[in-house]
């Protein structure tokens, strides 16, 4: 009988010990297909709420069973106008057979959203966004590539007598209309001007995600503009004394008639802040093609997320990816 007890009991072990030696398995396996850094798991779409530089796109997930193009066409994002054409520059000794273009006509990008849309409806077959892509592209069957981390700057002109910073509560109010004069922010008594991006821009939605929270820009009024295409240029040529704009870093830093606004004490041009997301408007900036696409637009892809693209992101002043 105390043999048989005893087998009893090395069973009892044995079981108990296999179960808990598959609860185990079946945990690692559970977590590592959820969590975003899953090994084997389904790769998934950076969320668009809170995109990140460590998140990456497969690209051999891709279904490459299109034809090659004669042109590979791209639109999208005015904001990384200068990155996008770097990249087709160094692209071409790449594949010297395939031209590229960039905007709708060649040379004029129309916006991330607009760009996305004539993705969709079939009249490129890229879109460089400066946004993360939003649900009902995500189900039209559009995947975003991370290319590379950006950040938003707040400039005003050289010449206007505020000098102090601003924190991201106080951004927001004067972007909302109730903040309307540079002496509510510690300024001389002059009214701010704001001149808004185009809501065609990515730039555009990202500041109202990132800095009103999704709540609606103030209505035009007489220091109030919003701009009907998204061009910076207009715009920095627009602040004057006394006006308050955003767009990338890369398209403010090297202008001589603008300066940042530090937000929350930290300079945009803060590469660690940017990083490690302390600065409050940064970003990721992506490509995006549909789930079925060409070799050719792979190709592309391939080589921005590339050692050598990469090397052209930081050349342009953007942070590549890590």
């Amino acid at each position: 009988m105390a043999k048989r007890s005893n087998n009893q009991e090395t069973l009892t072990l044995v079981l108990s010990l296999l179960i808990t030696l598959g609860l185990l398995g079946f945990g690692v396996w559970y977590f590592r297909g959820s969590l975003p850094f899953g090994g084997s798991g389904q790769q998934t779409q950076p969320s668009a709420s809170q995109p990140s530089a460590s998140q990456s796109y497969d690209t051999s997930s891709l279904d490459t069973s299109l034809p090659n193009p004669n042109v590979l066409t791209i639109d999208g994002s005015v904001t990384i106008v200068a990155l996008m054409r770097q990249l087709q520059i160094a692209f071409n000794p790449v594949n010297p057979s395939l031209p590229t273009t960039y905007g709708l006509p060649n040379g004029s990008p129309n916006g991330t959203n607009k760009g996305i849309q004539n993705l969709r409806d079939g009249k490129v077959l890229m879109a460089a966004s400066s946004r993360p892509l939003k649900p009902d592209e995500a189900q039209a069957g559009l995947v975003q590539v991370p290319i590379a981390r950006d950040a938003l700057a707040v400039a005003v002109g050289i010449n206007n007598p505020y000098k102090g910073e601003l924190t991201i509560e106080q951004l927001k109010g004067i972007f909302q209309g109730k903040i309307t004069n540079w002496s509510q922010v510690g300024g001389p008594n002059l009214p701010i001007k704001v001149i808004n991006r185009s809501p065609d821009s990515g730039t555009y939605t990202f500041f109202q995600e990132a800095v009103l929270l999704e709540e609606p820009f103030a209505p035009d009024s007489a220091n109030f503009t919003t701009i009907k295409k998204d061009e910076t240029t207009s715009i920095l040529r627009a602040l004057g004394d006394n006006g308050i704009s955003y767009s990338t870093v890369s398209q403010i830093e090297n202008q001589k008639t603008v300066r940042f606004i530090p937000i929350n004490g930290i300079s945009p041009t803060d590469r660690t802040a940017i990083e490690n997301g302390t600065y409050p408007i940064s970003r990721v900036v992506y490509l995006v093609v549909p789930r079925k696409t060409s070799p050719a637009a792979k190709q592309f892809i391939d080589f921005t997320i590339s050692a050598r693209g990469q090397q052209v992101v930081q050349r342009v002043g953007f942070i590549p990816l890590k």
